[in-house]
Formats: structure tokens, sequence, C-alpha cells
């Protein structure tokens, strides 16, 4: 099944004392792009999230957004700086002794100078949040790889549809050509039988213009690389892998195979199936811009 480029998906819960969220969206690009935000302290996060939604994505402009919050005990620590907490006290007792005051020094008089605190992040254990953080991503990976089958999907169902409406008008182009060579043989006949005023016409000059006029117009060649071409774009479809640059190559080929028969287009008929056929390519190419 054809994936498309674009997707969504997002998962939340509480893990522990860390509420986790992960979300994941993409849009079409050339290559592959990742986009992967997590909070710095948790950086390390980053490089273990594109290994992980690298296994289910091929292509695309890819962003994720790591949120974690901890809804517990703090995940910080408080540091005292021990020494300038003494220098304060003994500043304190200085005063006490010089003017006479009351020693009455407690902790909260210390604690009232904020700058001998110091706070320090609890350091996590890597793999185990890791645990935690990939628990949740498989869930909004699975969402957001699901988004993008179903997309993909109705992609799919377009394209096969046109490739096969344009299998019927390369049909009718090879069945109207024999007719082309015929109109076009009764026709140099007429006209020569009109210039001629009904002496002996020269059938073996007559022939030998139509055949050349056959090899023109025969379109055979390009009719029968076209149909292989509808073959092989069948065949990627079907191979369940990512196929949205070998169809940007195949459309190319039935592009040309396309402007070749055009080229050779000498009656109005053909013409118009030939422009009918342009205007399916340049909707398959649209389509195909969208696939992984």
């Amino acid at each position: 099944m054809l994936k498309s480029m674009t997707g969504y998906g997002r998962s939340e819960a509480i893990i522990g004392e860390k509420k986790i969220t992960v979300e994941i969206k993409s849009v079409n690009h050339r290559f592959t792009d990742y986009n992967i935000k997590a909070p710095r302290q948790y950086g390390f996060l980053e490089e273990r999230m594109r290994s992980a939604i690298s296994k289910a994505v091929a292509r695309g402009k890819i962003d994720v957004y790591i949120s974690i919050e901890t809804c517990g005990e703090s995940d910080k620590t408080v540091m005292i700086n021990e020494e300038l907490a003494g220098n304060y006290i003994d500043a304190l007792k200085g005063l006490s002794q010089k003017f006479g005051l009351k020693d009455d020094i407690t902790a909260s008089v210390i604690a009232s100078f904020s700058d001998i605190f110091r706070y320090e992040q609890k350091r996590d254990d890597e793999d185990e949040l890791w645990q935690a953080v990939s628990t949740v991503a498989d869930v909004a990976i699975a969402a957001f790889t699901g988004m993008r089958e179903r997309e993909g999907g109705r992609i799919e169902a377009d394209l096969r549809a046109r490739v096969q409406y344009m299998r019927s008008l390369a049909v009718k182009i090879d069945e109207r050509s024999p007719q082309i060579v015929s109109e076009y043989r009764d026709k140099l006949y007429t006209k020569i039988n009109e210039l001629l005023e009904g002496r002996d016409i020269d059938d073996a000059r007559v022939l030998t213009e139509v055949a050349i006029f056959a090899d023109k117009v025969a379109v055979n060649e390009e009719i029968v690389r076209l149909a292989s071409h509808y073959d092989e774009f069948d065949a990627i479809m079907d191979s369940g892998e990512p196929a949205g640059r070998k169809l940007d190559f195949l459309i190319q080929e039935i592009n040309r195979e396309v402007n070749t028969i055009g080229s050779k287009a000498s009656d109005l008929e053909t013409a118009k199936h030939v422009v009918a056929l342009k205007g399916e390519i340049e909707k398959l190419r649209e389509q195909i811009q969208n696939i992984e």
C-alpha cells in the first residue's frame, strides 16, 4: 500500500512521575528531513527518537515535539553554599557584638539570604526515561503511520483509476491509427482524380506516398512502450515499498511517449486523446508529489 507523506499522530501518558507527550506531523519533502524538539535537559532523546521514527518513515519533512513534565515530587535538588552562609553568620555576629544587639540568628534569618541556595536538576536515568518516552512514542507513531496509510490508500485508488483511463485512451489511439492511414489513402486518390480528370492513376506512386505517410504517423512502438510503463506503474504500487521517486521517474517516461504520439497526430480525434492523456499525466504528477 502506498503511504502519503502527510500525517499526524499524538500520544500522551503519565508514567511514574512524568507526564510525557509526543506529537508527530509530516508534510511533503523531496528527501527525509527530521526536526525533533525535546526539553533542553532531555536532548539525548532526540537521536533515539529519530532512530525510532526512521523505521516507519522513508521520506518527508517530519516534525517531532517531546514534552516531559514532572507531576510528582520536585525534580530539583536544593544545594546550600555553606561557605557563603558561614560568612553571613559571622557578619551578623560581628554586628551584634559591635552594636550590642541581641544575638537572635536563626535558620530562618539565614534563609532570607537567597543567594546561599543553589538549585540542581535531578539527573534522570537515560535508559529508564527513554523506555517511558518510547512507550508513548510507539502510540504516536502508530497513529501517525495509520493516517499516512489511509491517505496513501485514497491516493492509490485515484492513481489506479487514472492509469486505467489512460490505458483506454492508448487503446483508442492504437485502434484509430490504421483508420488514419486508410482515410489518407482515400483522400489522396480523390485529390489525384480531381487533378487528373479521369486519366489513369499511378497506383504504385500513390501506395508509396501512403507508405511514407503511414510510417510518419505510426505509433505502434509508443503504444507498446506505454503499455509497458502502465504495467510497471501498477507493479510499483503493488510492491509495498516506498514508491514516490520511482513513480515520479516513470511518469516522465510516460510523458515522453505521449509527447511523441502527439507530434505524430494528424487528425482531430487522436489529438483530443493526446490532450486528455497529458491532462491525466499532470494530475498523476501532482498526486505522486504526495507519496512517500
